[in-house]
């Protein structure tokens, strides 16, 4: 069996949205949402958070008894410190064969993903050695100078029909300790592209983004609990 274990950094202090991780979406913590994600994917054998917070760990403490911790050394805690980096560090404390990483700021991602983007890692493994999640862009693009892209500006086609390009989401990326070591970066040289779906891919950055999630989040709770109803009653009012 390929051991597969699941990494997940939460930070105390964040840049951008204060507090963020302990902030309530939908009702309940931030880093609640990533947790509650990957339990229900059964594909990974054990789920690992680094993190330098005291009230993370106390949550995962009381709600996720058996999700495991790792202190992020001082070191480590930086703004500017590269996730590369951490992500050495955390594969030398945790043994596994592959690790799958994914962020607290990814709570609209749903296990059924996550498990295809395993799926179809181990079926390509070992021509492809990494995974990393993007998300399908059609849309005209042009460097800072103003040169197209991924179109010619002299033809105006419909913007369906242009040759796509893919952005890295920050969703999912899976990969063996002996590739990040070598290449210092998660993402190697035979990597896969795992496309997912825009909806899942919000990536919370801001506080827009934060609110929108929210939204999203509970829009997408309200629309399951119709579902249920309607269907443990045949459709009828």
């Amino acid at each position: 069996m390929n051991k597969l274990a699941a990494l997940v950094p939460m930070r105390h202090h964040s840049q951008r949205v204060p507090g963020k991780n302990l902030r309530l979406l939908a009702g309940k913590p931030l880093f609640h949402h990533i947790l509650g994600i990957l339990q229900a994917v059964p594909e990974i054998d054990e789920i690992f958070v680094d993190t330098d917070s005291e009230p993370i760990l106390e949550g995962i403490r009381q709600n996720f008894p058996k999700v495991r911790t790792l202190i992020r050394p001082e070191h480590l805690r930086a703004d500017d410190v590269p996730m590369n980096e951490i992500l050495i560090h955390d594969t030398n404390q945790v043994d596994a064969e592959f690790y799958l990483q994914t962020h607290s700021t990814n709570p609209l991602l749903k296990p059924a993903t996550i498990s295809r983007a395993v799926e179809s890692f181990f079926n390509a493994y070992p021509s492809r050695n990494s995974l990393f999640s993007v998300t399908r862009l059609l849309t005209r693009l042009y460097d800072k100078d103003g040169i197209a892209i991924n179109h010619n500006p002299s033809e105006l086609i419909q913007t369906q029909h242009l040759p796509p390009v893919f952005e890295e989401n920050s969703c999912l990326y899976i990969f063996t300790r002996k590739n990040l070591v070598e290449k210092r970066h998660r993402i190697s040289d035979q990597a896969m592209l795992f496309e997912m779906d825009s909806g899942e891919a919000w990536d919370i950055d801001g506080e827009l983004d934060f609110e929108i999630c929210d939204f999203l989040l509970k829009r997408r709770v309200q629309l399951s609990s119709f579902q249920e109803y309607n269907g443990s009653t045949g459709g009828r009012k």
